[in-house]
């Protein structure tokens, strides 16, 4: 490749990336150029209105689009395909997006929120196959936490935000979500209490242990005076978890 044509690709790219900044090269008409301008645009902004409807509803749309330019012309993408740039959009907020009057003080955790959704909805894996029978408790069984399953804690409640609700301060509380897709592949959310998400983090990854033992260590870390309520209350929370796809059971060694 000549020197003078890789130095028009890159005038090229660099005018679709940004028009107001670069130059289109010389040699192009600007009505061919201008195709290019409006698909490139138009296909990375609809993935990422697609991708983060509730943020979009939360800007004008001068404020969305400018963010948008930004991002194309900011941030150097690690993938090529569309169906990755949602994850792309969100590293921008987190590592590059310099922080305006027009962005709500939860759009990053929103964001998250939202592309969770998203990638459990697209993930290839399938929900793992519950190897113990229904009529059998996961208290004296292993429970494991399904890999389409994302246990998340946020400072706001972003699974109520939208046009009517937006939140100034933190939540007193931290908010702990559980995004999930089940075998009818729907994906859904259950907000979980501390206690919850202990029990989840403990599943993941489980290979030998008992519903009764994580029980009974969450009641040791708890400190707990009568650890037998706590793996009471906790066998109707494994039977919901199961019920929900969230969880499910592996037989106990014999």
């Amino acid at each position: 490749m000549s020197t003078s044509l890789a130095d028009v690709q890159r005038a090229f790219a660099a005018h679709i990336r940004e028009p107001s900044v670069h130059p289109a090269p010389a040699d192009i008409e600007d009505r061919r150029m201008n195709i290019y301008r409006e698909l490139f645009y138009k296909n990375i902004e609809g993935f990422i209105s697609s991708a983060f409807p509730i943020l979009r509803k939360l800007y004008s749309d001068t404020d969305w689009h400018q963010m948008v330019r930004d991002f194309i012309h900011r941030h150097q993408s690690q993938t090529p395909y569309f169906l990755e740039i949602s994850e792309e959009f969100l590293s921008y907020l987190d590592d590059e997006r310099e922080p305006q009057s027009c962005d709500p003080v939860f759009a990053l955790q929103l964001a998250r929120y939202e592309w969770a959704e998203l990638a459990l909805f697209v993930a290839e894996q399938d929900t793992p196959e519950d190897a113990v029978s229904a009529d059998h408790s996961l208290i004296d069984h292993i429970p494991v936490l399904s890999p389409l399953a994302w246990s998340m804690v946020f400072d706001y409640p972003v699974h109520q935000i939208g046009e009517t609700f937006r939140p100034e301060q933190p939540s007193e509380q931290p908010v702990c979500l559980v995004v999930y897709r089940n075998r009818q592949d729907k994906v859904a959310f259950l907000e979980a209490n501390p206690v919850t998400a202990r029990f989840l983090e403990l599943c993941e990854g489980n290979g030998e242990r008992l519903g009764r033992d994580l029980l009974l260590q969450i009641a040791q870390e708890l400190q707990h005076p009568d650890p037998n309520l706590v793996v009471n209350a906790g066998t109707e929370i494994l039977a919901q978890l199961r019920q929900l796809d969230i969880i499910y059971g592996v037989p106990a060694a014999s």
